[in-house]
C-alpha cells in the first residue's frame, strides 16, 4: 500500500457509498414493489408487447432493471473508488 491510502477521507467515502446504495435501493423498490404491486393498476393502462405494463414489470421488466442496476453500481462504485484513491490497479 502506498502512503496515499493512509490519508483517505473515510467519512466522505462512506457517505458517497451510502448515497449510491440508497439511490439504487429506491430504484429497485420502485421497479419491483411499486410498478409490479402498488401502481399496477395505473401501469396496466399501457401495454408492451401485448401485455399490460404492470404485469410486464412484475414478470420481466424488474429483472432487466436489476441487471442495469448491477452495471450502474459497478461503474459508479469504480468512480467513487477513483475519487477517493482506493481503486485497484
Amino acid at each position: 500500500m502506498s502512503d496515499n491510502h493512509q490519508q483517505i477521507d473515510h467519512g466522505g467515502y462512506w457517505k458517497a457509498t451510502k448515497r449510491l446504495l440508497l439511490s439504487i435501493l429506491v430504484v429497485w423498490f420502485l421497479c419491483s414493489y411499486g410498478a409490479g404491486i402498488l401502481f399496477v393498476e395505473f401501469f396496466n393502462q399501457f401495454h408492451i408487447g401485448g401485455y399490460p405494463l404492470g404485469f410486464w414489470f412484475a414478470q420481466q421488466g424488474s429483472i432487466y432493471i436489476f441487471i442495469i442496476l448491477i452495471f450502474y453500481y459497478t461503474k459508479k462504485m469504480g468512480d467513487i473508488d477513483k475519487r477517493f484513491d482506493v481503486h485497484e490497479e
